[in-house]
């Protein structure tokens, strides 16, 4: 049922979307050199590494890390990448993922190929038997400010909770956040 309302969501956002993205498409080459889309591994379901699209937001040559890890985040942007993140329209490309089924809508943010941390400590909660989310139980308690245990914290109790409704709650309280822009750092 949940890949199948993923499935059918996903594929009206697009329809619905698909202007909205040309524009940012065509706002984010105008604006910066390079390709659109940024392409990243990231770690999947069973920790399997699947490649995630992402309307860029750095600049080329941005080293493939977490953004809390550069030292001034605000240096690598494009000229429109800070309102792309706070606006969440760099996540867009990411609903092509959900269509082929490497992700979902709601589950854990999926982690990039080198958070160790993250990855060795969702592992040992049990949390990569999930597919990675569009946005997630952490990504509504406080998404880019949360330290990483309390990230995976949220992420148990998704997996402990995880039910249509409980999604329904989250798909909610995402639009809010998105709305109001909060925990978006950079």
């Amino acid at each position: 049922m949940k890949r199948f309302l993923d499935f059918f969501l996903a594929l009206v956002a697009l329809v619905v979307l698909a202007i909205p993205v040309v524009l940012v498409a065509i706002a984010v080459r105008l604006t910066s050199a390079g390709p659109a889309l940024y392409w990243s591994d990231r770690v999947g379901r069973n920790n399997a590494i699947f490649k995630m699209p992402k309307f860029r937001s750095m600049r080329i040559g941005t080293p493939a890390v977490a953004t809390h890890l550069l030292g001034d985040p605000s240096a690598h942007l494009t000229p429109i990448g800070s309102f792309l993140r706070k606006s969440s329209l760099d996540e867009l490309p990411q609903l092509w993922c959900i269509l082929k089924g490497d992700m979902s809508l709601v589950g854990p943010r999926p982690a990039l190929f080198n958070q160790y941390d993250l990855i060795e400590l969702r592992t040992s909660c049990g949390v990569q038997v999930l597919l990675p989310g569009l946005t997630g139980w952490a990504q509504v308690n406080g998404r880019d400010e949360l330290p990483i245990p309390q990230k995976v914290a949220f992420d148990v109790d998704y997996l402990q909770r995880q039910s249509l409704w409980f999604d329904i709650r989250i798909l909610w309280l995402t639009f809010i956040k998105v709305l109001r822009r909060d925990g978006v750092t950079h």
